[in-house]
């Protein structure tokens, strides 16, 4: 009941139903903002965004993939002779990635280099998968004639999007995450709210248990994530834009949502003045979210790689964690609130 009123009780608040109505404009229309907004933050890539690949190896070795390389969209190529200076480009963000090819008993050995724990990764990756299995084509088309069995099907091929990497790292996690934050401001505002007119013991009065109104109040807050995130993920399918691992993208979205609600609740409980419980909040999430970022099982990165199907099996795991901490901190929460004065 008490969930149902305080979802009931949104429909009220402006400034929770124009952030809804935004996030809807934006999935509704991704295909036409991608384009405007790449051209806003990367002007180039308007124009052709390129990742720069430092081949590395003789020139018997690397001929053909370079050439490989140089017709996959998106991709520049510089060579060198050694890995050394090769590295030392890459290490001063010169070089996007390092591909290395070596020759050895007629086979041809190709290792990459790409950065870590960053965001940026799963374009690179993505692009350089590309030209790879193009390098991979013409060396068999070249080869046919030389093997004595018939090899594996490649995947069909395919060409990546210029917008690839904004798609997937910026929009798609905007609108993930977006909900989470928001649901974590709502209980926020709706206990500090209570506590401030004293309505808090008339709930508990109704007979609700202090347990129950926390209950009651992150349900309420923390179940609109998840929800909104399949109703945006839907938009963007219908935009074009495809998702995979959709199900470990909504636990992702609804473990985060929990803590980030949990942490609201627990800030609006200790703090007595909404001012200071809003702003707690955000620097609380702000330290949470920009603190993991740049790691690559970051709630962004993970998100992007899960939404791209670029994730091994530890990818669940991953997930799993945040499920977990997620649970735990919420147990905490409710075994805390007893001792709280509600008033």
């Amino acid at each position: 009941m008490l969930a149902r009123r305080e979802i009931a009780s949104l429909r009220a608040e402006k400034t929770i139903v124009l952030a809804l109505l935004i996030q809807l404009f934006v999935a509704a229309f991704s295909s036409f903002l991608v384009v405007g907004l790449v051209s806003l933050y990367d002007p180039g890539s308007v124009e052709g965004y390129t990742v720069d690949v430092g081949i590395v190896g003789d020139e018997s070795s690397v001929a053909d993939l370079r050439a490989a390389v140089e017709e996959t969209r998106g991709l520049d190529t510089r060579t060198y002779d050694d890995a050394a200076p090769a590295r030392e480009a890459f290490d001063r963000n010169e070089l996007d990635a390092v591909v290395r090819a070596e020759q050895t008993g007629g086979r041809t050995t190709v290792t990459a280099l790409v950065p870590d724990s960053d965001v940026r990764t799963t374009v690179v990756v993505v692009q350089l998968r590309d030209a790879l299995r193009a390098y991979e084509r013409a060396e068999r088309a070249e080869r046919s004639e030389h093997l004595s069995a018939e090899p594996l099907a490649l995947p069909p091929e395919g060409r990546s999007s210029p917008y690839y990497g904004f798609t997937y790292t910026v929009l798609l996690p905007l609108l993930l995450f977006l909900p989470v934050f928001i649901g974590g401001s709502i209980v926020v505002d709706s206990v500090t709210e209570e506590r401030e007119r004293g309505t808090l013991e008339l709930l508990r009065a109704a007979p609700l248990s202090a347990a129950d109104i926390v209950d009651g109040k992150t349900l309420a807050a923390a179940g609109l994530a998840p929800v909104q995130a399949a109703l945006w993920v839907g938009l963007l399918e219908l935009n074009g834009t495809s998702v995979a691992n959709l199900p470990l993208v909504l636990v992702l979205v609804a473990a985060l949502s929990t803590v980030v609600v949990t942490l609201g609740a627990a800030l609006a409980l200790v703090a007595a003045e909404r001012r200071v419980a809003q702003l707690s909040y955000s620097l609380g999430t702000l330290v949470l979210f920009g603190g993991t970022t740049l790691h690559e099982d970051g709630p962004v990165g993970l998100a992007a790689r899960l939404a791209l199907g670029s994730v091994g099996p530890e990818a669940t795991l991953v997930v799993a964690g945040y499920a977990v901490a997620a649970v735990a901190g919420y147990a905490v929460l409710r075994r805390a609130v007893c001792r709280v004065d509600l008033g």
